[in-house]
């Protein structure tokens, strides 16, 4: 059974002991390896949203859940961070400042999907959008060995791909734009005229 409180230890434990997020890669895996459990304690999603479950100086832990057909723009975390998936499917692109290039500016270099029960690491310096997909709601535990809410990160303009300071209360009014949408796009996903 998935124990929320004993995750949190458990997380903090691997943060403090391991600098490498191989520990704590460990406890989001077997977390998320009982997918049922995870959405039995923290609910079916209903929403997109990124509900904070855990965060202190430290340590950070989210449950991300990302709207149907849901993008965000490249941004970093300045921490190290475990992405677990317990429902739905979350395909991840990894980006690389370009040398040489316009200051600020990145540049698409590689590609993850994580499905349920997957658990991956990214390292202090990784730069990632995330998409979700398919037509429904994706949940994923994410674990930061930080304070994410806090931390001087960066975002990347979509459009131009350009630096700019990342902004948590933008990131909300997307989430909620993606809420304001989600209605609408399962409508046209159950329309018998589709």
């Amino acid at each position: 059974m998935f124990d929320l409180q004993q995750f949190i230890i458990d997380c903090r434990t691997a943060v403090l002991q391991d600098p490498s997020n191989k520990l704590l890669r460990e406890v989001v895996a077997r977390a998320v390896s009982k997918p049922s459990d995870v959405i039995e304690v923290l609910g079916e999603p209903e929403r997109g949203q990124l509900q904070s479950l855990h965060h202190s100086s430290e340590l950070t832990i989210l449950n991300v859940i990302w709207a149907p057909k849901m993008t965000l723009f490249p941004h970093n975390h300045v921490m190290p961070a475990v992405i677990g998936i317990y429902t739905g499917r979350e395909d991840n692109i990894f980006w690389r400042r370009v040398p040489g290039g316009p200051q600020g500016r990145v540049e698409a270099v590689a590609a993850k999907s994580l499905c349920d029960k997957d658990a991956f690491s990214l390292g202090r310096d990784i730069i990632h959008s995330v998409t979700n997909p398919i037509t429904r709601l994706t949940g994923a535990l994410h674990v930061y060995g930080g304070d994410f809410f806090n931390a001087p990160r960066s975002e990347w303009d979509p459009e131009t791909l350009l630096e700019r300071r990342c902004d948590v209360e933008r990131l909300q009014r997307i989430f909620e734009e993606e809420n304001a949408r989600y209605p609408a796009s399962q409508a046209s996903v159950s329309s018998p005229n589709r």
